[in-house]
């Protein structure tokens, strides 16, 4: 593994200040006024598939692309999600590595008091401080800055507090690390949340989910990935290849040699490399998969079993057909540039 970066060894706090609310990072492409959102959920109501996930989700795979390209995709995990508090694993943008100096093999927590919401604040759960005492120092480092930049975990924000108007949360942000690394990581974050679940007395699906935001593979000369060629058969390869991955990863009891088989799909030559497809989600959904399995085993013993709900794309997809919905795109489709996502769930066993 790469040594850690000076900003990551030291374990440094970076925040913005005075600033105690985190501010809207992407205000195009999702959407944040309870009425806009309700416009949204009307549409998608009456658009998408009544096959819905059953009773009992704890934990999920989300996207974070535009509501107006992936709504119907995120439909189907929040729409009967009802908790208390989610942990939320984030992607670190290659943006951001930039700004921050690339920190690896650790974990981004924040520093704000709350976050902006749907027309109302988020509340932070008290697992986050939970989590800064129980970790290793290496194991984690605190910067708002990091937050403030990132859009992943924003992304989930309105349709959670939509259906959960009280909710809180624990945004985690991952970086890059080989799997050696995130099972050490994963072993040590999963038994701090298992350990905060019981002395709360605490209710998988009901009190807490776990949530990971990710969108599937980047297509096109834009994110230097066209290994099929740019027309309607390299996007019926490329989707397909995504929708593959995504099964195997998900479908039946979640285990660890699953998540390994993902990084071998995800990563080339070393855990910095892509093979032939390009997904943002290479390192959160990996660990974060690994991270909720076992504090789930920890916290009751049980295994989870995953479920995909829904894959599509931006090209397949298109926009929605919602007119002056206050919102919008914030990046073109077309096959020689489309992005696939999709949404997942997994449930106690």
């Amino acid at each position: 593994m790469k040594p850690l970066t000076f900003l990551a060894s030291l374990c440094f706090v970076f925040s913005l200040g005075a600033q105690d609310v985190r501010a809207v990072r992407d205000d195009i492409g999702f959407c944040w006024h309870p009425a806009q959102m309700q416009r949204l959920l009307d549409l998608l109501a009456g658009t998408v598939a009544a096959d819905m996930p059953a009773p009992g989700l704890v934990a999920g795979i989300s996207p974070h692309d535009d509501y107006l390209y992936a709504g119907s995709v995120y439909y189907p995990l929040f729409m009967d999600l009802r908790t208390r508090e989610a942990v939320i694993f984030g992607v670190t943008h290659g943006s951001v590595r930039k700004e921050i100096g690339d920190p690896r093999g650790v974990l981004i927590l924040d520093g704000f008091r709350s976050w902006n919401g749907l027309g109302a604040p988020v509340g932070i759960s008290p697992l986050r401080e939970h989590l800064k005492r129980s970790l290793e120092k290496g194991d984690f480092i605190v910067s708002d800055r990091a937050h403030s930049l990132e859009h992943s975990i924003e992304a989930l924000l309105p349709w959670l507090q939509h259906f959960n108007p009280g909710i809180r949360i624990t945004p985690i942000m991952v970086t890059a690390m080989p799997f050696a690394r995130m099972e050490e990581l994963s072993s040590r974050l999963a038994a701090a949340m298992a350990a905060y679940i019981r002395a709360h007395k605490l209710q998988l699906g009901r009190d807490i989910v776990f949530l990971i935001s990710a969108d599937a593979n980047h297509y096109g000369r834009d994110f230097a990935n066209i290994p099929f060629g740019e027309d309607e058969n390299a996007h019926a390869q490329g989707i397909e290849q995504d929708r593959r991955i995504a099964q195997a990863a998900i479908a039946g009891v979640l285990d660890d040699e699953k998540v390994l088989g993902l990084t071998r799909e995800l990563w080339g030559a070393t855990y910095l490399d892509y093979r032939n497809t390009y997904w943002c989600g290479k390192y959160d959904i990996p660990f974060g998969l690994l991270a909720v399995r076992k504090a789930v085993l920890l916290a009751t013993g049980k295994r989870l079993s995953g479920k995909l709900f829904r894959y599509s794309d931006t090209y397949s997809e298109g926009v929605l057909p919602l007119k002056k919905a206050g919102f919008g795109i914030t990046a073109p489709y077309s096959l020689k540039h489309w992005v696939g996502f999709f949404s997942a769930g997994f449930f106690l066993e």
